[in-house]
């Protein structure tokens, strides 16, 4: 048997995690050595403690089930990568609690290619799931690796984003590497193992609990030169990433947002405390050294093609979604007018009808 084998036995064992693994290979020097280690042995080492002792002497039944398991994943596109692997991501290497190992769908992100982080709520508004795929499309375009955690809202709208730019993007999971959640993402997520990958050190079979998210968010991290917030509350799963970033070492770009929004707290705070500015793609492509144009683009068209009535419309308009009946008060408009400007505005491109009668400008 291999050290990948023994290794993949090894992440199979509950309460076992990746700062012990490294103490454990540290002392014994080989996987192999410390699945043949007694209890003896594996008490001298100190690596252990609590039921880590029993869980480990207990999973050695388990051995020939989990090497099994190790066959029949090539079987199912899934690759095992391991720190003793040329091909493990090194961005991770470095890092204290770097996953001994990760479950693989397709690829992984190159390590000559530059990678930014594209993270924020799930429950995002229309702005900033427009913010994060223009930000996405544009890095990616540029020659950026695109890396998120594929949730809902601005994950996703990142993954999107560097697709339609026809580039790769990489998803790193909080469950195990056969499950698609959320399931909305199901699409997305056969897309991505085509262009791209998906990443996890969960085992297969992993369910999505609260409690892996915030581990994986150090990979994303991790896998990251600069790690982009587009919003997050005072307290979310994007803060923990941006902290983890910090300790990382990683370069923190927030999207500025209205004070009294409470998806724009957490970016405003980050902000406040020292992270960059993010008012285009420019301030990210010029830390990794491109060269980016700065002009004023009206989306698809110019303003130019726009009629007088369509033209007042989209300048009422903004990143607020605003009601119709203040569309029509704001531009002295009656509502029939407003209705035909406001749809050839959307069926342009550059406005978005969110439901129930809002409207706003798209990024």
């Amino acid at each position: 048997m291999t050290e990948q084998e023994y290794l993949h036995w090894l992440v199979h064992i509950q309460g076992i995690g990746p700062v012990t693994i490294k103490k454990l290979y540290t002392y014994f020097k080989s996987f192999r050595e410390i699945w043949k280690a007694e209890e003896q042995k594996l008490t001298a080492s100190k690596c252990l403690r609590g039921g880590q002792m029993q869980a480990l002497l207990s999973g050695k039944a388990h051995m020939e089930a989990c090497r099994r398991e190790y066959e029949n994943l090539k079987k199912q596109g899934i690759h095992f990568v391991t720190f003793l692997d040329a091909d493990y991501p090194k961005r991770l290497l470095p890092l204290y609690d770097r996953p001994a190992g990760l479950f693989v769908k397709g690829k992984m992100p190159r390590d000559d290619v530059p990678s930014a982080a594209i993270v924020g709520a799930r429950d995002c508004t229309e702005y900033g799931r427009d913010a994060a795929g223009f930000m996405a499309q544009t890095l990616a375009k540029a020659g950026v690796s695109v890396i998120s955690g594929l949730a809902l809202g601005i994950d996703a709208a990142a993954h999107k984003g560097a697709l339609a730019a026809g580039k790769e993007t990489f998803g790193v999971l909080g469950c195990g590497i056969n499950i698609c959640y959320p399931r909305e993402n199901h699409a997305l997520y056969s897309a991505m193992e085509r262009e791209g990958g998906i990443l996890t050190e969960f085992i297969p079979g992993t369910k999505p609990e609260a409690g892996n998210f915030p581990q994986r968010n150090r990979i994303i991290s991790g896998l990251s030169d600069a790690v982009i917030i587009i919003e997050a509350k005072e307290k979310s799963g994007s803060l923990i990433t941006a902290d983890l970033a910090l300790e990382q070492g990683r370069e923190i770009f927030a999207l500025p947002g209205r004070i009294n929004d409470p998806l724009s707290r957490g970016c405003n705070r980050l902000i406040q405390n020292g992270a960059a500015i993010l008012l285009d793609p420019g301030e990210v492509l010029e830390l990794f050294g491109f060269d980016y144009e700065r002009k004023l683009i009206l989306s698809k068209i110019s303003e130019k093609r726009l009629e007088k009535r369509e033209n007042l419309l989209y300048s009422f308009l903004d990143s607020r979604p605003k009601h119709l009946d203040e569309i029509r008060d704001g531009c002295g408009l009656d509502v029939s007018e407003c209705m035909e400007g406001l749809l050839r505005l959307e069926l342009l491109g550059i406005v978005h009808g969110i439901g129930n009668q809002y409207y706003c400008r798209k990024l």
